[in-house]
């Protein structure tokens, strides 16, 4: 018996079951909180006495927001610009120097920024290092103020080992199997349309494209000829001869993906030439949960339907993962979209499209559990690399004012004090 894992467990299918998610019951878990403090005040004041022997308004209260110092940027291949200034935007503005660790896989953009954008930046509070895996980790083995990381599971991990060591705070924007329900109440084109953009956008290397996708046999019966209807209006009869569809980032990865084309079964494209590190646009059937394709982020041009049987099926599913960086439901049904939304966890949500939220900067972006922590984009790119530090102005004078929180303590005075503590607001206090 391990009582701890025990109650770990406890709590956790009680948050998975969704009992905490109502304001319902959040608000009578905080009246319930309001109710101990009142029903026990004196019982609470003793301890209290016997535990540390204890028992403002007109100040001005604020958040300044100030450059966390020191900050290191590792940013992905897959979209080599995108990625690395986005961050590096946030960072500079809100006043930190900053260290830019470029990917050596994307090498011409890595070349570029290296050379040609620190003749833009005072060089006196920007570096860029260059390097692979040994250099990181060298870079890792210094404290930095706050470090910014852009990659896999795998390797996030191995940052924020890192950056514990110096207590160094961190944004992870990593990955994960995105999922796509597409319920039977909905228009199978316009379904395929989305999914096949989005899915075979930058050849499917994309951090938040749909993964998989879960639907009925039947929808997957109406889906499959409307995904190779937009597949062909999109790449052509010779999908590989079109200029819109990218290619693999290199050999390694050309090789991971052409292993992942032997699971289940090739209901749509299927050709690679490892010579172009051309995969084709591809949709997989037959997929069993437990196959390569199922296991890990697939990060290329493929596409798997896996069968549910229902809504509810479809969430058991989603939920028995880790939470996905984004996670996509089609339907013409409101209440589907919304059964999704408020019975699953992931960083984004898009109903009845793809990837399209995190191209607003009014959103933020970032992940959930094991698809990342923190956020950027906009505004919440500042405040990312913002320390938030609170802030209370007092005036030197009004001291008979402020005695009455002095020792020793009369009944009339505890009284004062607990008055101002109830009325207080956000801008002031007393104590």
């Amino acid at each position: 018996m391990d009582p701890i894992r025990d109650t770990l467990q406890r709590l956790r299918e009680t948050f998975r079951a969704g009992r905490t998610q109502p304001a319902e019951f959040r608000a009578a878990q905080l009246e319930g909180l309001g109710r101990f403090l009142r029903d026990h005040k004196q019982l609470l004041q003793e301890a209290l006495a016997q535990d540390l022997h204890k028992a403002t308004q007109l100040d001005s209260a604020f958040i300044r927001k100030e450059p966390f110092g020191l900050v290191l940027i590792v940013a992905p291949w897959n979209y080599p610009v995108n990625l690395t200034l986005l961050p590096l935007v946030g960072a500079l503005a809100a006043g930190n120097c900053v260290v830019l660790k470029p990917s050596e896989i994307s090498k011409s953009t890595e070349k570029v920024l290296a050379e040609v954008l620190p003749r833009y930046l005072d060089q006196s509070c920007f570096a860029t290092v260059l390097g692979g895996p040994g250099e990181t980790g060298q870079l890792l083995e210094h404290r930095f103020d706050y470090i910014f990381f852009t990659g896999s599971p795998r390797v996030g991990k191995i940052v924020m080992a890192a950056a514990a060591k110096h207590l160094t705070p961190v944004t992870l924007e990593l990955g994960g199997k995105n999922p796509c329900y597409v319920d039977d109440n909905c228009d199978p084109q316009t379904v395929a349309n989305r999914v096949a953009f989005f899915r075979y956008f930058n050849a499917g290397q994309t951090c938040v494209a749909p993964d998989y996708v879960l639907c009925s046999p039947k929808m997957q019966e109406r889906l499959l000829p409307a995904l190779q209807s937009a597949i062909t209006r999109f790449y052509g009869e010779d999908p590989r001869s079109s200029p819109d569809l990218g290619r693999i980032i290199n050999e390694k990865h050309f090789q991971r993906l052409q292993g992942l084309l032997g699971c289940g079964r090739v209901a749509i494209g299927g050709q690679s030439d490892e010579s172009d590190r051309y995969i084709a646009p591809t949709v997989l059937v037959d997929v069993q949960e437990t196959e390569p394709v199922m296991q890990e982020e697939i990060f290329g041009p493929i596409l798997p339907i896996v069968n549910v049987r229902s809504l509810d099926e479809a969430i058991d599913f989603i939920k028995r993962r880790e939470k996905p960086l984004a996670l996509y439901a089609f339907s013409n049904s409101n209440q589907v979209v919304e059964q999704v939304l408020a019975r699953t966890s992931s960083g984004g949500f898009c109903g009845n499209d793809g990837f399209m939220h995190m191209t607003l900067p009014s959103l933020p972006f970032g992940g959930v559990g094991a698809s990342g922590m923190g956020s950027y984009h906009g505004k919440f790119s500042f405040d990312t690399f913002s320390h938030h530090r609170a802030c209370l102005l007092r005036r030197p004078g009004l001291e008979k004012i402020c005695s009455i929180r002095y020792p020793p303590y009369s009944p009339r005075n505890l009284r004062l004090l607990l008055l101002a503590m109830e009325t207080r607001s956000c801008s002031c206090t007393l104590l």
